[in-house]
Parts: C-alpha cells; structure tokens; sequence
C-alpha cells in the first residue's frame, strides 16, 4: 500500500489587510508569532508553543477565524492541515501600529514618541542615536 501526499490549498496565496482596522486577540498575536517563526505548522505544533495551554478545538477555532480574516491559509497534505501565514510580518506590523496609533495616541506620531521617550523604559544612548538617525533620514525623505 503505497502512501500517497496530495496538497490541497485553502485559498489565494495573498489575501492582503483586509482594511485597516483590522485588530488580533491577544491568542490570534500568539498564534500568528508563531506562524511567523515557523513559516508554516499544524494546529498541535502551533499548540504546543502556546501558553497557557490551549485545547486543541480552540486552536482550530483561532485558526478558522484568523483564516477568515485572510490572515492565514491552510494546506491539506493527507489529512493534516498545515497552516502558513498569508500576510508578510512587516505588513501585519505596519497594521497593527497603525492600529496602535489611531487607538492609543489619536493618530499622532508626536504623541507616540513623547509616550517612548518618557516611558518608565530607560532607552539607551545606543538606542536615542539610532532614533536620531532615522528622524534625520526621514527628514531628507521629505524634502
């Protein structure tokens, strides 16, 4: 009895953002880190880096709406489903700050730097060298 993969896939390779405000459940974040890192993985390996340990039913469940959303897409190789993310992580990224902006600081750029800057963080002075850098890159952008 020969063994035999066929790869069924779920839908279009680049679904995109599905608008702009598009928002993830902490879980669906988890679930998606995971993706990115992966490249691909079934809903048990995706369990398995979870905390908190998930049921395997409401993995699924997370992967169907995260499907929904065109987030991600699944393969059928024999009867495993193996899930692969459809949107790049600097697109997700770009969303989900995006998100951030608008939600937390009212779309202001400004308001989100002062937030870092007099955060209870401490940034380094390696790291205010590199923000000047890029304000000053952004602003020969601009001209």
């Amino acid at each position: 009895m020969s063994s035999k993969t066929t790869t069924k896939d779920s839908g279009p390779r680049d679904a995109g953002l599905r608008g702009s405000g598009l928002t993830l459940t902490r879980r669906e974040r988890q679930i998606m880190d995971v993706l990115y890192r992966q490249g691909r993985a079934t809903a048990g390996e995706i369990m398995d880096q979870l905390p908190g340990s998930p049921s395997n039913s409401t993995v699924r469940t997370q992967l169907r709406v995260l499907e929904g959303k065109g987030l991600v897409r699944h393969q059928e190789q024999g009867l495993r489903y193996i899930y692969l993310p459809t949107v790049p992580r600097h697109s997700a990224r770009r969303s989900a700050l995006k998100h951030l902006v608008d939600t937390f600081f009212e779309g202001s750029n400004v308001k989100v730097v002062a937030a870092l800057l007099g955060g209870e963080t401490r940034i380094t002075d390696e790291e205010l060298e590199r923000i000047a850098e890029l304000v000053k890159t952004a602003r020969s952008e601009t001209r």
